[in-house]
């Protein structure tokens, strides 16, 4: 599938700091919290659910803060409210970007993600203003050195998976259909093969490629709204450099 932004990707090299788990873990945590309170607290009758539990696994969560956060959602012990909300807006260069947040307070967060747009080049839009742009996909990563890339194409594939690519990085990528992904994710498991993801999101469906100037000043946009204590998710169809990979 073309037009990966490879975001993904850099978040990921990103995420094996350990300054980041916490984050990874937090953000993990409310997704699964507001799933079961919207779904319930049963992961196999509730896909949104399975979903986050999925990635809390490749994430390797802790049982406890899975049960937990399960839990919170249910009411069966107490917790946050939190609100989902989707900004969507253009980065310099015309690249579209996708922020999903959950907030317990949008009179706060709305303010802080307009104005990291407007500090870096950007603008917030109106709803519905890039979502076009994008398409719901399963993707899982895998690490090169715990699979052979033939034996994992002939697996993911035969599952259901609609593509896997190489990538730059150290991880291949798999892309599913959201119906496929929970088929893909058993084939995974059943053969123990580990993913270093695993999640549902938005995936561009083409890239739009800028200079490097832009390139700098767009990582730096979507840097600060990914560390945004609110922030979920941020998608974005910015084709990076592959000389930008290497620094970033």
């Amino acid at each position: 599938m073309s037009g990966h932004s490879k975001w993904s990707t850099i978040k990921h090299k990103k995420g094996a700091a350990d300054a980041k788990r916490g984050k990874v873990f937090t953000r993990i945590i409310k997704e699964m919290t507001v799933a079961a309170r919207m779904g319930g607290g049963d992961p196999e009758g509730n896909p949104r659910l399975r979903a986050a539990v999925v990635e809390a696994k490749a994430s390797n969560m802790p049982k406890d803060n899975i049960d937990r956060a399960i839990k919170r959602g249910t009411g069966e012990i107490e917790g946050v409210t939190y609100e989902e909300m989707t900004y969507e807006g253009y980065a310099p260069g015309g690249v579209a970007i996708i922020v999903e947040a959950l907030t317990d307070n949008t009179n706060r967060t709305t303010p802080e993600i307009r104005h990291m747009f407007e500090k870096h080049g950007g603008n917030l839009g109106t709803p519905g203003s890039v979502r076009f742009q994008f398409e719901k996909k399963g993707f899982f990563a895998v690490e090169k050195s715990a699979v052979d890339e033939e034996k994992l194409m002939e697996i993911a594939l035969e599952a259901g998976a609609d593509d896997l690519q190489t990538g730059d990085a150290d991880a291949f990528e798999i892309y599913t259909q959201p119906e496929s992904f929970e088929a893909v994710r058993q084939a995974l498991e059943s053969n123990k093969i580990a993913t270093v993801e695993a999640k549902l999101g938005l995936i561009p469906s083409t890239g739009v490629s800028v200079d490097e100037a832009k390139s700098k000043q767009i990582m730096r946009l979507l840097e600060a709204l990914d560390d945004h204590d609110d922030t979920q998710n941020v998608y974005s169809n910015f084709d990076i450099p592959a000389e930008m990979m290497e620094t970033a």
